[in-house]
């Protein structure tokens, strides 16, 4: 058997395999195959990590609760040599794990998936008492100045609580305010609850996170909740605008702490959050039937979130691949480099089209005369290419700043740019310069920069995304059609245009 023919053989089986895994999600697990199909859908990844100090160990771990229209589709515990029970303790539920000694820092992990089925606010919550907090003569002092003054300004617990957090925002406070929140330890969170607790108006924390996409180790957040007597009024402590943010998922309303740790020192509790385009029916069948069906059970849905937005990300380069390929193999395109149109074109995601390829020519164009500079200083290959690596950052910095101040936010996002392969870059420009010319320096960086802008367009589509991600079956296909590109030894399209006049029948 011939190599042509093992190469359509293999690449055949594998784009039949490709196809097949993917037809079987769409109509066995309802997968869709447009993005507009869809119900976000949001995964949350808690992440508890502490050291023991010897002795019994006890984790309790406050669960959320589907409200504010939220709603919870199912959850998991990682729990490994642990003994694990949910109980419900006054209307709210715990995780607890436990263990009889630990010898080593642990890490512990809940993961839970969440869509918002309608936009409504908490609704109703029982009024706590109002508890006073117990304070010094001068701490006492100077609150009741501090309340009276707020008390004079406002009409009610809603406006008491909004220029309270003004003040703090906007840095306005007096001497008494000032005294208070600069004289404890504790956050000026804590100073804001012992404020309204003095002038007796019913608060509580309403702790959660907020849903970013691709987001890692965010802390718990905290907003503030104030009773006027008929309704419950929500603020946020650190810009003091009132209402709860369409992006804040609640973990726990109220109540004591969200994490308590017996038996260890140095403990964190970390979020991390993906959001995916699955429709619910799928979503409710992938995890309810997981330990049925293998094909999720080994799927990228059974990593840990953060691992899951890193692959959202590498899922895309196959694409960005398959575009230089049919670049340089079928239409005979030059580029500096095999695959660094493929980074560029990643980097291009981040910055966005414009910038990045501002930025992208400016660093090239600077080091490239640096470059230049160093050729008479007759130094070795790697300490070269190491010394414009340092001039490259420091050109990146540059801007960095430069648009900072000037107030042009998007080209901070420079630092995505590929450092190591814009130093290779300039180098492998500035060795073609000297050997074949200007022209062709043009003539490859221009096809660079093609491919990279080509391979962009392609891998930030919406519905390239979403198949990559939720079908990455279809990188198997891929794979298949590579191999058959691979094998075509016919004239490139830029062959052809170059050698047309051979086609021509003699007048």
């Amino acid at each position: 058997m011939s190599s042509k023919v093992q190469i359509s053989l293999v690449a055949g089986i594998l784009i039949l395999i490709g196809l097949g895994l993917t037809l079987y999600k769409k109509v066995e697990l309802g997968f869709p195959l447009l993005p507009g199909q869809r119900q976000a859908v949001w995964t949350l990844e808690s992440k508890i990590s502490f050291k023991p100090v010897g002795g019994p160990v006890e984790i309790s771990l406050a669960l959320p609760d589907s409200q504010a229209g939220w709603v919870v589709l199912d959850d998991h515990f990682a729990s490994s040599g642990f003994g694990f029970t949910v109980m419900a303790l006054n209307g709210n539920r715990y995780a607890q794990w436990t263990r009889q000694s630990l010898e080593r820092p642990t890490t512990l992990y809940y993961k839970l998936q969440i869509y918002r089925a309608d936009n409504v606010g908490l609704g109703g919550s029982p009024v706590p008492e109002v508890i006073p907090p117990e304070l010094t003569a001068d701490r006492q002092a100077a609150m009741e100045r501090v309340v009276a003054s707020l008390q004079e300004r406002s009409s009610g617990p809603a406006s008491f609580t909004a220029l309270l957090l003004k003040q703090l925002v906007q840095d306005q406070m007096d001497q008494d305010a000032t005294f208070l929140f600069g004289s404890r330890e504790e956050s000026k969170l804590a100073v804001v609850m012992d404020i309204l607790a003095f002038s007796g108006i019913p608060s509580q924390r309403v702790r959660g996170v907020f849903l970013e996409d691709g987001r890692r180790r965010q802390k718990i957040n905290s907003l503030v909740e104030v009773f006027d007597g008929k309704h419950w009024n929500i603020f946020d402590p650190k810009t003091g605008q009132p209402g709860l943010p369409e992006n804040f998922f609640v973990w726990r309303r109220g109540g004591a702490s969200v994490l308590d740790v017996l038996g260890g020192s140095s403990s964190q509790l970390e979020f991390a959050i993906v959001k995916n385009t699955l429709p619910i029916k799928t979503v409710l069948f992938m995890e309810q039937q997981v330990g049925e069906q293998p094909l999720l059970d080994f799927s990228i849905y059974s990593l840990p979130v953060e691992q899951q937005g890193v692959f959202k990300g590498l899922l895309l380069i196959p694409v960005g691949a398959l575009v230089v390929v049919l670049l340089r193999v079928l239409v005979g395109i030059r580029t500096s480099g095999t695959f660094m149109p493929i980074l560029i074109a990643l980097a291009f995601i981040q910055t966005t089209l414009l910038t990045g390829l501002a930025v992208f020519l400016t660093v090239v164009g600077a080091g490239l005369w640096i470059r230049y500079y160093l050729s008479y200083l007759n130094l070795l290959l790697v300490a070269r290419i190491t010394a414009v690596v340092i001039v490259v950052i420091f050109i990146m910095a540059a801007l960095s700043i430069v648009s900072y101040k000037l107030g042009f936010a998007q080209v901070l996002t420079v630092t995505f740019l590929p450092t190591i392969i814009l130093a290779w870059t300039i180098e492998r420009m500035s060795i073609l310069w000297e050997e074949e010319g200007v022209h062709e320096v043009l003539i490859q960086g221009g096809g660079s920069l093609l491919a990279a802008i080509l391979a962009y367009l392609l891998m930030s589509t919406a519905w390239i995304e979403h198949l990559t991600f939720n079908f990455p079956e279809l990188m198997i296909s891929l794979l298949g059609v590579v191999l058959l590109i691979g094998k075509y030894s016919g004239y490139r399209l830029t062959e052809l245009y170059r050698f047309r006049d051979l086609g021509r029948p003699d007048k």
